[in-house]
């Protein structure tokens, strides 16, 4: 039975534009968030002195720059075990700060915070098994990085 379903989905799930579109959204986070602080650089300001990142001013455009550029790596295939290894430590620093559910009383907000950091835990292995299967292929001496 599975390799039967297999050898259905196998055409369409292993083609070029559904691993981009994989990609596109995997990075649509990071691409949103710098966006939404490149527009409003002084909610970005405030987002880093919220969480004591200081200078807030150059943390803020770092972060956005950070966040373009890895995005593009991964997305482009352009050193793209690079840019996910990077955006999956970004992640883990960041969950680490903003998501402290255990300093958090009981109740909804805990809660959805604890859903939070784990959820980004999980995007943070995404990026890993991203930057494992380009070294891989690497290893192996394959050259076609698409």
């Amino acid at each position: 039975m599975e390799a039967k379903l297999a050898r259905v989905c196998t055409p369409v799930f292993t083609s070029h534009p559904v691993r981009w579109l994989g990609l596109l959204l995997l990075c649509s986070a990071y691409l949103q968030g710098a966006l939404m602080k490149l527009f409003d650089f002084n909610a970005a300001i405030a987002e880093m002195e919220h969480f004591g990142l200081l200078p807030a001013k150059p943390f803020a455009a770092v972060v956005i720059l950070f966040e373009l550029g890895a995005s593009a790596m991964v997305i482009s295939g352009f050193c793209r075990w690079i840019g996910a290894l990077s955006l999956s430590a970004f992640t883990l620093m960041a969950t680490f700060i903003a998501l402290r559910f255990w300093d958090m009383p009981l109740g909804q907000e805990r809660l959805m915070a604890t859903n939070a950091f784990f959820e980004h835990l999980g995007l943070a292995g995404a990026f890993l098994l991203v930057a494992w299967y380009d070294l891989h292929k690497w290893r192996r001496g394959e050259t076609d990085w698409s």
